[in-house]
């Protein structure tokens, strides 16, 4: 570009934007996010409210190219950005791949890609799990970049510990511009592992199934009088191995169930905690549990390992999500702070390319 632009008109839209994890750690690396697209509903008071962004109820599949850039200004240096949901992609079902194909979200990439086609923005950017990288879909849209003049086209598998997420969390990311090549920027605090305990060790204790009077997402699933004995004897970092056998499940009884040793079990305060996923609330699907309080971690404690703001909120009085709908939106979310990298990387890469 022959004339540096301003930084405020540089515009991002946040494409399956979700609940706004993205959105927010863009904004804390100090970029303009002007919307984000979704077509999940319960979604879009937090994504709104929090980030005050405009959030667009639609399906990706019906918007247009024209409906993109008129959400950008006349004059906006364009970057688009998204997650498309990586539940087809995820390690288990690339075993099924056959199957995925007809999994009605398994295309969803490729819409982004049409996009991307039609609406040529200036900087690029998308986050999804590993595995997506094995796939024709993403294949396909590595092509497409191409086609369009992306021919900078930089993707690594995230290691998110290394960036100070608490969560043994791994994810692809894909940056390209079609003003130079554009690096995700190195990793930071490296030396300072980012443990469960700097996370949530400060939250009140509650118990199974207790909503906190302090903070209403600070919300735990309830359990049953059975895994109530079970999380009672499970000691930290340790599985169900620990326990007798009359509280064992039947599954841990059979050989296909000797290797499953995170169900039922409790994270370490002292050590990086597991990926959370949409059922982090639940004991019996991971190690989810928490370090000392019986009972598996709370709404908040998943947030805050997702590493969202502290007072970021999902329960709204003009809304009826429910317990397991505010825990989807959690455990989908981009983590804001693996946002925040993505910006600063795109802010380097302006100033490395004279452009701000």
């Amino acid at each position: 570009m022959k004339n540096k632009i301003s930084k405020k008109n540089i515009e991002i839209i946040d494409l399956f934007c979700g609940t706004g994890g993205l959105t927010c750690g863009l904004k804390k690396a100090g970029l303009n996010v002007v919307a984000g697209i979704d077509n999940n509903k319960t979604c879009e008071l937090a994504y709104r409210n929090n980030n005050k962004t405009k959030f667009i109820l639609q399906d990706i599949r019906k918007i247009t190219p024209k409906d993109i850039n008129e959400i950008y200004s006349k004059n906006a240096f364009k970057i688009l950005v998204g997650c498309a949901p990586c539940q087809p992609f995820s390690l288990l079902r690339t075993k099924m791949r056959d199957k995925n194909v007809q999994d009605e979200k398994y295309n969803l990439l490729l819409e982004f890609g049409r996009l991307i086609k039609e609406v040529k923005p200036d900087i690029i950017s998308m986050e999804n799990v590993p595995q997506i990288k094995n796939t024709i879909i993403f294949e396909k849209f590595l092509k497409i970049l191409n086609d369009c003049g992306y021919n900078e086209i930089v993707y690594k598998i995230v290691y998110c510990p290394n960036y100070g997420i608490p969560q043994k969390r791994k994810r692809l990311v894909l940056l390209s511009s079609l003003h130079g090549k554009i690096n995700l920027i190195e990793p930071i605090n490296v030396d300072k592992m980012p443990t469960v305990k700097k996370f949530i060790f400060n939250l009140p204790s509650i118990k199974a199934g207790e909503q906190s009077l302090l903070d209403s997402l600070h919300w735990s699933a309830n359990l049953t009088e059975l895994n109530l004995k079970r999380i009672k004897i499970s000691k930290p970092g340790g599985t169900w191995r620990d326990w007798p056998k009359n509280l064992r499940c039947q599954c841990h009884k059979k050989n296909s169930g000797q290797s499953f040793t995170s169900p039922y079990s409790r994270m370490e305060w002292n050590k990086i905690g597991p990926t959370i996923t949409t059922e982090f609330f639940s004991y019996g699907t991971g190690r989810f549990g928490h370090p000392e309080q019986n009972r598996a971690i709370s709404l908040r404690e998943g947030a805050l390992l997702q590493t969202f703001p502290s007072n970021y909120q999902f329960i709204f009085k003009e809304n009826k999500n429910s317990f397991n709908d505010i825990a989807r939106q959690i455990g989908n979310a981009v983590p804001p702070r693996l946002g925040k990298i993505i910006g600063m990387s795109i802010i380097k890469h302006l100033q490395d390319q004279n452009v701000i």
